[in-house]
């Protein structure tokens, strides 16, 4: 067996039959639902609970990453989205169109989390016009953390619930012509 051989029976691209695609789906929207617009949620719950200077560390770090995530999109959005448009066009064609299980997986996995991103990068601005305006009172920012963390939570559910229905196509080997075709 040469080395190419070796690699793809360890990797195996059969992403849908594969443990370690499941599992790094789940350590996926795990960490995307911690950080909150790079706050870390437990040191958001410290803040709800205890007040006081952990509001203020939150605080400090809404800021610097609204301000961080605002000036990616400020500097870079058009050549970002340019360029993530066209990666992930590319993966779906290959995945969807010519039926790459591997290019599948990772559209399934990256698509949701840019909705995730866009949702992010919008938060972000509103947060650093509010914090530039010094109109965002302590409450209602860990409450909008909060909410935006659900939301996020919501697009996991759903991303993974979808990911498993056409996983389970993919291994069963059923293809959507068996849905889209007219009952007899």
């Amino acid at each position: 067996m040469n080395l190419t051989g070796a690699l793809f029976e360890a990797i195996d691209m059969r992403s849908f039959s594969n443990l370690w695609y499941w599992i790094a789906l789940a350590v996926l929207w795990s960490t995307a639902s911690h950080w909150v617009i790079g706050v870390p949620f437990d040191l958001i719950q410290r803040a709800r609970r205890r007040g006081g200077a952990a509001v203020d560390e939150v605080g400090a770090l809404l800021v610097l990453n609204a301000q961080r995530f605002a000036r990616i999109w400020h500097e870079g959005g058009l050549a970002l989205t340019m360029g993530v448009s066209f990666a992930l066009a590319s993966a779906m064609l290959l995945g969807f169109w010519y039926d790459v299980e591997f290019a599948q997986a990772v559209v399934l996995m990256v698509g949701p989390l840019l909705i995730v991103w866009a949702m992010t990068v919008r938060r972000a601005l509103e947060i650093e016009a509010a914090m530039s305006a010094g109109r965002m009172e302590p409450r209602v920012m860990l409450n909008m953390l909060v909410l935006h963390r659900l939301k996020v939570q919501v697009v996991g559910m759903i991303a993974v619930t979808f990911t498993a229905f056409w996983g389970m196509m993919q291994n069963f080997d059923i293809g959507l012509d068996m849905f889209l075709a007219p009952a007899l």
